[in-house]
Parts: structure tokens; sequence; C-alpha cells
């Protein structure tokens, strides 16, 4: 026991670090903030949606971007600087160091996506009726994504634009594929198939629930895809950082 709190102090040290070095950065604002914004306007202006139905998707494209950008940006850096490899040194596992990094992702997406919650609330009069779903769909959604970008970011490189071009390859499509812009019956027949390999398809319709709007399955059905996937990602991510650092 005293080990796994060792082990959770260190990753919350690692990332208040990332805190206090990363998030103000303008590269991580535009893309973990501004980015997901103008392409939700992009895609939403002149449709005839209500707010109840607009608000969950923007909420979950803004934690799409801000969750996985912190990590991509960070850890690069952070080999460019020769700091990782020090953090690599230290006397923690490999875990330690994933859960941390996916914990600095996964609160700087709290912080952004409470902004399009509050102005949905404040501007749109949109209420939840139901406030459980949609905490667990926010909480769970951030940190699986969080995950994911650290995943990524596992890939040696010192060069940030190199992780987010290979992640952009990959979250750009989720959004099309996860019922946000395009009605999942619209999609057709062999694209419907990928809508379930979308850890963003459950993280929306988990939100949606939230506010009362049509969802594709039960709230439990997402909660456990959700954890599926953030033990995939959590797994894939230590065994990449142990194969790219031995």
């Amino acid at each position: 026991m005293s080990q796994v709190l060792y082990e959770l102090r260190a990753s919350w040290a690692i990332a208040k670090k990332d805190a206090a070095i990363y998030y103000l950065k303008p590269n991580i604002l535009v893309s973990g903030a501004l980015f997901p914004l103008f392409m939700f306007l992009a895609f939403s202006v002149g449709r005839p949606a209500e707010p109840a139905l607009m608000i969950p998707g923007l909420v979950a494209i803004t934690i799409l971007f801000s969750s996985s950008t912190i990590e991509p940006v960070s850890i690069p850096i952070e080999r460019r600087m020769k700091t990782f490899d020090r953090l690599l040194s230290a006397p923690i596992s490999l875990h330690a160091i994933v859960l941390g990094e996916s914990l600095s992702g996964f609160l700087y997406s709290i912080g952004i996506a409470s902004v399009p919650c509050i102005a949905g609330f404040v501007l749109f009069g949109t209420g939840l009726s139901n406030g459980i779903p949609f905490l667990i769909g926010v909480v769970l959604t951030a940190f699986c994504f969080a995950t994911m970008g650290t995943l990524f970011a596992a890939y040696p490189t010192e060069s940030p634009g190199d992780i987010m071009s290979m992640l952009n390859l990959v979250r750009l499509p989720l959004i099309f594929i996860s019922g946000i812009f395009i009605p999942i019956a619209s999609i057709p027949y062999p694209g419907q198939l990928l809508v379930y390999c979308s850890p963003l398809t459950y993280g929306t319709d988990l939100i949606r629930a939230g506010f009362s709007g049509p969802t594709l399955f039960h709230p439990a059905v997402d909660l456990v895809m959700l954890l599926l996937f953030i033990g995939v990602f959590q797994v894939l991510a230590n065994r990449l950082y142990k194969r790219f650092n031995e």
C-alpha cells in the first residue's frame, strides 16, 4: 500500500509540473480550446438544432482535443531538453509516469470543457435532466483521450508536430464517425461498423444522456466501453514507453 501511495504521489507531481509549465502555452491553447470551437461553429452554424443537442457535441469535441493535446506537446519538448530521461530514471514505475501524464491532460480538459457547459447553461438555458451520466461521461471521456494523447506521445521524437500530425489522423475521423455532426443512421453501412470502435461515440452518448438527448446505448454500456478503452490505452502506452526507452 505504501508503494501504491508513493506512485500516486509521483503521478500527481508529474501532473502539477505539466500544469505549471504547459497549460498556458499558445499552441496548446489553440489546439485544445480554439480549434474545437471553430470546427464546431463551422459545421453547426445554420443547422436547425436545439441547444440540448448541440451543446453535448461541443463539450465532447472540446474534451477530445483539449485532453489529448498536453502530452504530445510536453513530452517531445522534454525529450529535447533531456528532462524526460531524468523522469524515466527516477525511482518510479512507467505506470506512474503514464498515469501522471494522463492526469495532466485530464485536468486541463476538465477546465476547458467547463466553458461550453457554462455557456450552454447561461446563454441557452440548457439544463441537465440527469447530472450523473453527464458527469461520468465528462470525466471518463476526458481521461480516455488524455491517455490516448499519452499513448501517441510515446513515439520517440523531439518534435511535437510529428506527434500532432499522427494524432490528428485519428482525432478528425473520430468526429465524423461518432454521431456529432453526421447522424449515425446517415453514415453508409460499412462506416457504421466503425462507430462502435470510436470511444468518442460512447463519450458523446453518455454526455447526451445527461441532457435527455437521443442516445444509442444504455448508459451502462457507454460506461463499460469507456473503461475498456481507458484500460487498453493505458496498457498500450506502458508497453510502448518500455519498448522505446529500453
